[in-house]
């Protein structure tokens, strides 16, 4: 073999390689912080992803789970919300949880009985209402409606993502 080429590319390679653990190290130090704004704003964003799901359910279309990761991870820190707005995420998030409940049983069993008992509209409601009342807390807070956004990477301006 012969290695003789190699010699001068390695600082090539070295380089690459740097930057590529720097890339990783710098995205892994940075611990994620849950402000009351993040919270609000991550609770917001899976609201308006169920009340999607839960129309496309109404039009007869796949059901799928629910998303609940949000609010499994912050539904104890949300003593900064007005207490209408805390039940109404609760009522939505516990609807939610019980259809991704129902759907794994319907799975279970291969039976779509167990989803003829749902309530979508009762479902849509309360996401309705939750949708507009994060909607209502967050601009009250001067921030954006829209989820926050990912910090950008070493390479995302090189590659036109920043």
């Amino acid at each position: 073999m012969d290695f003789g080429d190699i010699g001068e590319n390695i600082p090539i390679i070295a380089l690459a390689i740097g930057l590529i653990l720097l890339q990783f190290f710098l995205r892994r130090r940075r611990p994620p912080v849950a402000t009351h704004q993040g919270i609000a704003q991550n609770l917001l964003a899976e609201v308006k992803l169920n009340h999607r799901m839960a129309e496309a359910f109404a039009l007869g279309q796949q059901a799928r789970k629910f998303m609940t990761t949000s609010w499994q991870r912050h539904k104890n820190k949300l003593d900064f919300l007005d207490q209408s707005l805390q039940v109404t995420l609760s009522d939505a998030f516990m609807m939610a949880e019980d259809f991704n409940q129902q759907m794994a049983a319907a799975k279970k069993y291969k039976s779509t009985s167990y989803l003829a008992g749902i309530d979508v509209d009762k479902l849509k409601g309360t996401l309705t209402k939750s949708w507009e009342g994060l909607e209502e807390w967050l601009s009250s807070k001067g921030e954006t409606k829209e989820s926050p956004a990912k910090a950008p990477g070493i390479f995302d301006a090189w590659l036109g993502r920043g």
